[in-house]
């Protein structure tokens, strides 16, 4: 049992050791950077369109509008914002110094492409359930991968995640 273990501790420390890499910062700002390109630059072409959505005013009723922009705005935000968000920043410039505040700018420009085509795949790939709108990345990497086994997979994960993180 103790070799078992053993084996599998050195497996996954091996798998974090390669996913925890350089070469994942490397991938997504890649990953950005071919986005940003490919979207033409959405983040600075639509600046001024988002702000006017994101802050005006709906026409209709409340039972077809819906949340609003900013509520829906809002709760993306919650969903991408943390603890540990916050204290990573901390820990960036106090290690790295000012200069850190420069580089996270530049990789959160070009993460704001990866985040425009992720939502933009979320809209795509939502499914009406009972007349309420379920997606996400289980659904997108379901359907547009063709990958109901990689779906699953990270529905699953994210089930175990919230269950570690005491949210379900």
């Amino acid at each position: 049992m103790d070799s078992f273990r053993q084996w599998l501790t050195t497996a996954i420390e091996t798998v974090n050791d390669w996913v925890w890499s350089p070469a994942l910062v490397l991938l997504c700002l890649l990953a950005g950077l071919y986005f940003s390109f490919r979207t033409r630059f959405v983040q600075v072409r639509r600046f001024r369109e988002m702000m006017k959505l994101l802050f005006g005013k709906q026409e209709g009723d409340k039972k077809t509008v819906g949340i609003s922009s900013f509520q829906a705005f809002a709760m993306a935000l919650s969903g991408r914002v943390g603890t540990g968000n916050i204290v990573g920043v901390a820990t960036a410039i106090g290690f790295g110094g000012p200069g850190a505040i420069v580089w996270m700018w530049v990789i959160a420009f070009f993460g704001a492409g990866s985040a425009f085509v992720e939502a933009t795949l979320a809209q795509i790939y939502k499914e009406n359930h009972n007349g309420q709108f379920r997606g996400g990345p289980a659904y997108y990497i379901e359907k547009g991968l063709r990958s109901p086994f990689l779906g699953c997979v990270f529905a699953y994960e994210g089930r175990v995640r919230m269950k570690w993180e005491g949210e379900g």
